[in-house]
């Protein structure tokens, strides 16, 4: 086995990784978002490089990609399976800022695309919804923010029965939501929270009232979709003033997971349920992966949710 195949294989795993750790950035501001995009495309190109020289294919394609004229990133750690932070819009304009979080086996290999599908991936399905926000008025003013955060865990894993990763990664969302309402202050924030992502928004929710302050006031709507649970027992416990919503396709396969949590193990009751108290969405016939396709239920009325018309929402 050569060199560059031990690296790749041992990356992520706590042993070498041919990635180096992001360098310092400019704290967010109004004043420095354009400095902040320039710092992360220098990241990207210096990982770029790497993966180029270590063999890393796959990675070195979709790092070519992020660099496509205009794509702008706030955030980007190649270390692992890496976390990156897209924007799509103006920060400091948008009266509403859309945040999609991303499920288990997020990584950036698949940030734009996942097995045919762009809108299964965090990008492809920020650009989804961008497109459909437009489509419903010619002035949504909107941005949406494809937020890779935190390291998501692996479906085939134990990390997916507890709210380990989950914690982490709602720790580095409430800290992004704090940097957000200093860049803009005035706009009213949407969580549209994907699958394990629904845990990540569950647990932010869970200590936001007390550790965000009016970051977190500025969230109107938490939306939990093809979700596991999120170790809270009612949406009253999530949503201070937001309003919770959930929905599951009638294809998603996440229906047959037990929602149980005893000892630690198990992320909860199922957010659909009328016990739960959530607002239940219409998702049509989507699969796990496909709540963000274009011309679906499902994306339809999580746009509506992300632009803040809660009497559009059609619900199921």
């Amino acid at each position: 086995m050569t060199i560059c195949a031990l690296l790749l294989t041992n990356a992520g795993t706590g042993h070498a990784d041919p990635y180096a750790a992001p360098g310092p950035a400019p704290v967010l501001a109004p004043s420095t978002l354009d400095a902040r995009y320039a710092a992360e495309r220098r990241a990207i190109e210096q990982a770029l490089a790497t993966a180029r020289q270590v063999g890393d294919d796959e990675r070195a394609r979709a790092l070519g990609a992020f660099l496509q004229p205009g794509r702008r990133f706030l955030y980007f750690d190649a270390r692992g399976d890496g976390r990156a932070i897209e924007v799509i819009g103006d920060l400091t304009r948008a009266r509403r800022v859309v945040l999609l979080v991303p499920g288990a086996d997020t990584t950036l290999s698949y940030f734009d695309d996942r097995a045919g599908k762009p809108w299964s991936a965090p990008a492809g399905g920020a650009r989804a919804l961008w497109r459909q926000a437009h489509a419903v008025t010619p002035d949504p003013g909107i941005a949406v923010v494809a937020w890779l955060g935190y390291a998501a865990p692996r479906t085939f894993s134990s990390d997916v029965l507890t709210d380990e990763r989950a914690e982490q990664g709602a720790a580095s969302l409430r800290r992004f939501l704090r940097r957000l309402h200093r860049v803009n202050s005035h706009a009213r924030v949407a969580l549209l929270c994907h699958s394990y992502g629904s845990v990540v928004c569950g647990r932010a929710a869970l200590a936001g009232s007390g550790t965000a302050g009016d970051a977190w006031r500025s969230v109107t709507d938490i939306a939990l979709y093809g979700s596991p649970g999120t170790t809270a027992w009612s949406a009253k416990r999530l949503g201070g003033t937001a309003r919770v919503w959930a929905g599951r396709g009638s294809a998603d396969w996440m229906q047959d997971v037990p929602h149980v949590r005893i000892f630690g193990l198990g992320l909860g009751p199922d957010p659909v349920s009328p016990d739960f108290g959530a607002r239940v969405f219409d998702a049509g016939g989507s699969g796990h992966s496909d709540y963000l396709a274009p011309g679906s239920p499902s994306l339809r009325n999580l746009t509506y949710i992300a632009l803040g018309r809660p009497h559009d929402v059609t619900l199921g």
